[in-house]
C-alpha cells in the first residue's frame, strides 16, 4: 500500500508539472489542457483551479454513467490543480526555439512516466478517464472512438477559446501512447494498476466502431 500511495502522489505530482512545463514550451498542448488554457483567458482563476473545477464538472458526468470515484479519483483532482499552479510560478516563459522545444519534448516524456505512476498505482481513474471507461461501457463503442470523440470536442472547444494548438499537440497525440506501452512492463512489475484495468477492461463489440 505504501508502494501505491507513493506512486499515486508522485505520478499525480509530476503529471500537473508536465503540463506546467508543456504551457511554458508555448508550442501546444494536449487537447484538455487546450480547453483548460482557453478558460483560463476568460475567467479570473488560475490554470490549476480551471483544471480543478473541470474535473469536478466531468465527476457529475460519471452519476449517470455509474462510475464509482477511487482515492486516486480525487487526488487527481486536487493534487494536478496544486503542481501544475507551482510549476507555472516556478518556470519563467523560454525565448529561445531549441529550449522551448527540448522543454515540450521532455514534458511529454514525464507526463508518459507520470501516467504510469499513477495508473499503476490502481487508486482510482482521473476523473477524465473514467468518463470515457463509463461511456464505453453505457455505449459499447470502442474505447478508440470515444477517447476521440471527447478529445475531438475538448480540443476544438479549447481552440475556439483561445487555448494553444501547435506542434506539441501532435507531438503528444501521437507520442504519448507508444511511451506509456514502453514503460507499463516496467510498472507492472512492482505496481498492480495496469493488471487490474486489464482485467476490468469492457468487451469488445465487434459490430460497432
Amino acid at each position: 500500500m505504501v508502494r501505491r500511495l507513493v506512486a499515486l502522489y508522485a505520478g499525480l505530482w509530476l503529471y500537473g508539472f508536465s503540463m506546467a512545463v508543456m504551457v511554458r514550451a508555448g508550442l501546444g498542448l494536449d487537447p484538455w489542457d487546450v480547453f483548460h488554457q482557453g478558460v483560463t483567458g476568460h475567467v479570473p482563476l488560475s490554470f490549476g483551479v480551471v483544471t480543478a473545477l473541470t474535473g469536478l464538472v466531468v465527476l457529475l458526468a460519471w452519476i449517470p454513467l455509474r462510475q464509482r470515484p477511487g482515492l486516486g479519483t480525487v487526488s487527481n483532482v486536487v493534487v494536478i490543480a496544486v503542481s501544475v499552479d507551482v510549476g507555472l510560478w516556478m518556470l519563467p516563459s523560454w525565448e529561445s526555439l531549441p529550449v522551448r522545444v527540448g522543454a515540450m519534448g521532455a514534458a511529454v516524456v514525464l507526463n508518459a512516466v507520470a501516467t504510469v505512476l499513477y495508473i499503476g498505482a490502481g487508486m482510482g481513474p482521473g476523473p477524465r478517464d473514467g468518463l470515457m471507461t463509463g461511456l464505453v461501457r453505457r455505449t459499447g463503442l470502442s474505447v478508440r472512438l470515444v477517447r476521440t470523440a471527447i478529445e475531438v470536442v475538448v480540443l476544438s472547444t479549447g481552440w475556439l477559446l483561445g487555448g494553444s494548438v501547435g506542434i506539441g499537440t501532435l507531438v503528444y497525440a501521437f507520442g504519448i501512447g507508444p511511451l506509456i506501452q514502453v514503460l507499463i512492463p516496467v510498472a507492472d512489475r512492482w505496481l498492480p494498476g495496469f493488471g487490474e484495468a486489464r482485467a476490468d477492461e469492457p468487451e469488445p463489440v465487434p459490430s460497432t466502431a
